[in-house]
């Protein structure tokens, strides 16, 4: 069972250690995990992940990771070494690739869980023809999703928009992680199919992912506190709708 607070990840937009670690102090006990992503990653490398372990949060590392098998698998080991607790590899990367990343995982003595990301959230129909895949976002979502969870893959990165669709195709098994979230009349910013925090966990979301909302907001401990409450009552509603 998923508790409230676990359901959560805060995305650490930002370029310095210093400024990470100040919106982690801000957030105290209200945050377990923390997204690191390419622009901190880049910026400060396996440091920050240290650190953020070091104060006793969980790292959730979003680098996408798409390569050649091999290259792949090594770069999950060095992951887990690092003690983060879950990964993003791109599902577009083919099933070589997800097998391999998984195996990597698996074989680790921390194992961090493999997500595989299908459809970027600031992606729309055109965007994808442009890249020559036809179709709607849902139809490519549900064809990567499927290769990625029979290769061994721990969960999904998607919209909300796509995760009742994988949830009927798929089943309850996986992790559905969905990032594009927004409080209720936030500006979307780069995110082109954006979800309130209720809206992904009844759509069927384990985990939601925020960034700016909470970190950028003038209270971020205040903003932290409304979204969890919202979150509790998503998960009232979709628990007295299974009872």
């Amino acid at each position: 069972m998923i508790s409230t607070r676990e359901r959560l990840i805060v995305a650490l937009d930002v370029s310095s250690c210093a400024d990470a670690l100040k919106i982690v102090s801000s957030l105290g006990d209200s945050v377990q995990t923390y997204k690191v992503g390419m622009q901190l990653y880049t910026a400060k490398g396996p440091k920050i992940v240290r650190d953020l372990i070091s104060a006793g949060k969980s790292v959730f590392l979003d680098l996408k990771y798409h390569d050649i098998p091999n290259t792949v698998a090594a770069t999950v080991r060095e992951a887990a070494h690092l003690g983060v607790s879950m990964m993003t590899v791109h599902a577009s990367g083919g099933t070589k690739m997800l097998r391999a990343a998984a195996e990597a995982a698996r074989n680790s003595n921390s194992p961090p869980k493999i997500l595989a990301v299908t459809v970027l959230t600031s992606m729309d129909e055109n965007d994808l023809h442009e890249i020559g895949v036809s179709g709607q976002p849902v139809d490519q979502v549900l064809k990567l999703a499927g290769i990625a969870l029979a290769a061994g893959c721990d969960g999904i990165v998607s919209s909300a928009h796509e995760v009742r669709n994988l949830r009927t195709s798929f089943g309850q098994s996986f992790l559905a992680i969905t990032p594009g979230v927004r409080p209720a009349g936030a500006a979307h910013g780069d995110q082109a199919r954006v979800v309130t925090p209720a809206e992904a966990i009844a759509a069927g979301a384990t985990h939601i992912v925020m960034g700016r909302p909470i970190t950028a907001a003038l209270r971020p401990e205040a903003a932290i506190q409304s979204v969890l409450r919202e979150l509790e009552g998503a998960e009232t509603v979709a628990g007295s709708k299974t009872t």
